[in-house]
């Protein structure tokens, strides 16, 4: 099972997801696929995240994380065992969503929606200093990332797997050149750090 998980504001219809989405239905595996919509609160999205996986073996078993989901992806990667992509993941988001508590809007739909003060404590809760099984991670950071700092995340997944791609942006636009790495890591092919 592959479950991604979407960024801040975000939504199943990110073009990531949408993308994932279609190459493993062409490739006769679009049931192992899994994107929710998650709820604004960090701990209902966990839970349903949760929810989603709790009756998978960690050895069949992928996030994939984007921006805040990332950081939601390493939490769970850590509780489980299983293996976790994390796509321009956020490193600290306690301090980087705290401009955002209030009403804010949803990216996809314009919709508007309540990220509660409370939400930074939720945050917190779900913080890994470090992570214990580096081989486990695969980071995909981008230097064009004008929303996080591609330096932090290469420096929190310092021994893991890392494909760190020069320019792009915080979306990775050009992701279409990373999936076909980032499904290799899904299946368990062995890598190296970059």
């Amino acid at each position: 099972m592959i479950l991604y998980l979407h960024g801040f504001r975000s939504s199943p219809q990110s073009f990531k997801a949408q993308m994932l989405a279609d190459r493993l239905q062409a490739l006769g595996r679009g049931g192992e696929y899994q994107c929710p919509q998650l709820p604004p609160s960090p701990a209902a999205a966990i839970a349903l995240a949760q929810s989603l996986i709790a009756a998978q073996p960690p050895e069949r078993l992928t996030l994939i994380g984007s921006s805040l989901g990332g950081y939601y992806a390493t939490w769970l990667a850590e509780q489980t065992g299983c293996r976790a992509v994390l796509l321009n993941p956020a490193v600290a988001p306690p301090q980087d969503l705290a401009k955002y508590v209030g009403t804010t809007t949803a990216w996809h739909s314009g919709e508007p929606f309540e990220f509660k003060a409370e939400y930074i404590d939720e945050l917190h809760a779900l913080a890994v200093p470090r992570i214990s099984r580096p081989e486990r991670y695969f980071l995909v950071a981008a230097t064009g990332d004008e929303v996080l700092d591609w330096r932090d995340m290469a420096a929190h997944y310092a021994a893991a797997r890392q494909l760190i791609v020069q320019g792009s942006d915080h979306g990775l636009s050009d992701f279409a050149s990373q999936m076909d790495a980032v499904l290799a890591f899904c299946d368990g092919a062995p890598g190296k750090a970059a």
